[in-house]
């Protein structure tokens, strides 16, 4: 047993030695949890912000002039008087988001309890505004126009008083999901593919015929790929937490950090095994490349991380059981966004278990049987 532990020991350093040897695999990872996870939670829009808009004022009036002057910055930009022959042609060459068509007597028409019809324009090919935008400009209007018939803006009141607490995320920030949630989905990414390019690369090179005439087992080199590799993501998250999440992004985690990253050890070992199964398939890197994208692909978007598991259909929800990925990304968010303990997340450690375990088993058979084939 010490022999066998010190083999797996060896072997797993050599791996470490190879990869400190690989540049492109350190950018990878250093791109991956520093400027990725950055740019994930920065690049998330917290609200509408300087939405470029245009307005047709064909009232020109006291109540169209408050209309064009209550849309200003940072929701919208300044905007851009124009005629009703410039609304096709700013929308066709995406100068404009939103263009809104004040009509011929307007004021006079509010004014005679009228109900005058405004034209709002949405370039629905920029969803995020488009969708958050036309709300927004739709509040504008009712509330100035209310505002100018009753000289003051309210709205009834409401014969029950909901309050509104928001838990975890008391400001809605949309930063903190986005920072944490990729490095959930860089940890899967990057262990399948430094194990499975781990063993391509001695597959490519050669090595792999040395290693079969040493007194080492497939279990044993099998199991250095995956300690070695799976410290390497390990470090990396647990730094990008530190520095980038909690230092940079200035992003407070609730849960124990430990207990997360305990998690993603059981995480590791199911998506490592996944990647050295992945790399006995293909032939060469071209080949893991394509099939890493089929697979991330599902894990990614099926997974709870994107999309609540409840919203989709009940068989999905069934199948994506069977993916580490579901798991992690369940006490990923219960640890990370919501403070939960070990008595609220021991169902997907021990769901993670089971997998990595039948995971393991089935990617050492296979690796046996392609050594076997290569001796």
């Amino acid at each position: 047993m010490r022999r066998r532990i010190a083999n797996i020991y060896r072997l797993g350093i050599k791996e470490l030695w190879s990869l400190v040897r690989d540049p492109t695999m350190l950018v990878l990872i250093f791109f991956s949890f520093t400027v990725s996870v950055y740019t994930a939670a920065t690049a998330i829009p917290e609200t509408l912000h300087m939405a470029p808009i245009a307005i047709v004022d064909e009232d020109v009036s006291p109540l169209s002039m408050r209309i064009v002057s209550a849309f200003y910055p940072p929701q919208f930009k300044t905007p851009s008087m124009i005629s009703a022959a410039q609304v096709d042609r700013g929308l066709d060459a995406g100068e404009y988001t939103f263009a809104l068509s004040i009509p011929p007597n307007f004021q006079r028409d509010v004014l005679a309890g009228r109900s005058p019809a405004l034209q709002l324009n949405v370039d629905a090919t920029r969803m995020s505004q488009a969708f958050v935008g036309s709300g927004y400009a739709q509040q504008i209007v009712v509330g100035e126009v209310s505002e100018f018939v009753q000289r003051q803006r309210g709205s009834a009141v409401s014969p029950v008083d909901l309050a509104l607490r928001m838990r975890f995320n008391p400001a809605l920030t949309q930063a903190w999901f986005g920072a944490l949630m990729e490095i959930i989905n860089n940890v899967t990414m990057l262990s399948i593919i430094l194990t499975g390019a781990a063993l391509i690369r001695e597959r490519e090179h050669g090595t792999i015929e040395h290693l079969l005439v040493m007194p080492v087992t497939p279990t044993e080199i099998m199991l250095a790929k995956v300690w070695a590799m799976g410290l390497v993501v390990l470090v990396s998250a647990a730094a990008s937490l530190a520095f980038v999440v909690q230092g940079l992004l200035r992003v407070p985690i609730e849960g124990s950090v430990a207990l997360f990253l305990a998690g993603a050890t059981l995480h590791l070992f199911a998506t490592t095994s996944m990647g050295i199964f992945m790399a006995t398939v293909a032939r060469n890197m071209p080949q893991f490349g394509m099939l890493l994208i089929l697979t991330m692909m599902p894990l990614q978007m099926l997974s709870g991380g994107m999309t609540p598991r409840e919203s989709m259909p009940v068989l999905v929800q069934t199948l994506m059981l069977v993916a580490p990925t579901t798991h992690f990304v369940e006490l990923g968010q219960a640890i990370l966004f919501r403070g939960a303990g070990i008595e609220v997340v021991w169902p997907p450690f021990l769901f993670l278990l089971v997998i990595g375990a039948g995971l393991f088993a089935l990617s050492l058979a296979r690796f046996r049987k392609t050594i076997t084939q290569m001796a």
